[in-house]
Order: structure tokens, then sequence, then C-alpha cells
């Protein structure tokens, strides 16, 4: 049986169908959206805390590492890096001094501010201050002063 097309008729959407169409895609885009800002936030919060772990591992290595005389330190710093650029750069390790050691390839960039400046502590400082001495590197922290999903500030985690 062979079908037969008249002349004149065209296959296509109608401006209705099209019109349906649209609407039930823009729909599912609007629902869709909140979960994808949700999903930016979690990316970057995950990305800081790993940056942060990062550091604060490598401050803490440097201590161990201080604490055992393997590596050269001033006098008052209580076994803490001068800077986060000292980890990245290394130091003298060993009894000879003969080997190089560093902690960090890179001072991570903060995911929240887009800048490789991270809040500095150290042990001489007050807990509670946002300022850094200069002295050494204790703890370090976002400079963000935004809010987590958790309801905490990024400058306290």
């Amino acid at each position: 049986m062979k079908l037969v097309r008249q002349k004149g008729a065209q296959s296509g959407l109608t401006l209705l169908e099209l019109i349906l169409a649209c609407s039930i895609l823009l729909i599912l885009s609007t629902a869709a959206l909140p979960t994808l800002k949700y999903t930016v936030i979690r990316s970057k919060e995950y990305e800081l805390r790993r940056d942060l772990r990062e550091m604060r591992n490598a401050i803490d290595h440097y201590k161990d590492l201080a604490d055992r005389n393997l590596v050269r330190v001033q006098v008052g710093s209580e076994g803490y890096p001068p800077d986060l650029d000292t980890l990245v750069q290394g130091v003298q390790y060993g009894a000879g001094g003969q080997q190089k050691i560093r902690f960090l390839r890179r001072i991570p960039v903060d995911p929240m501010t887009g800048q490789t400046e991270w809040n500095l502590q150290s042990v001489q400082d007050d807990p509670d201050s946002n300022s850094w001495g200069g002295s050494n590197v204790f703890d370090v922290h976002s400079k963000s002063q935004g809010t987590a999903l958790d309801g905490t500030k990024y400058s306290e985690w």
C-alpha cells in the first residue's frame, strides 16, 4: 500500500507545539538552576577544605622536622616556618644540609577569593586576631568573608 502525499502538505511543528515545547524546557531548566548553584558552591567548599588541609599538613611536617633538628629554624619561631613561601621554596634538610626538601609545590589559590593570599596566624598572635604578627606560620585561613552552606564563615575554617 502506498501513501500518497497531498500537494501543499508540509511536515513540521505548529507554532502552538513549538511554544509548548519551549515552555516545558524553560520550566525544567528553572528547576535545575538552584541545584546547579549549590553544586558549584559545594565543589568550591570541598576545594577550600582540601587546600587548607594540604597547607596545614605541610606546616605540621615542617614543624615535625624542626622539632627533630633536621631543618634549621629561627630563634623564637617555635619551629614553625617563617612564611608560606618557605614551604614552596624548600629548606636545607638533614645533618649535613646537603639535601633540600620542599613541603608544597605551590601556594594554592583560595577558591573563594581567587587569589593566593591567605590569612596567616603565628604562635605569638592572639587566637581571635585577624592580623598576622609576621614571625612564623602556625595556621592558615581563607580571607573570604562569605558564609558556607553550613552557616559558618569561610575565614573560621
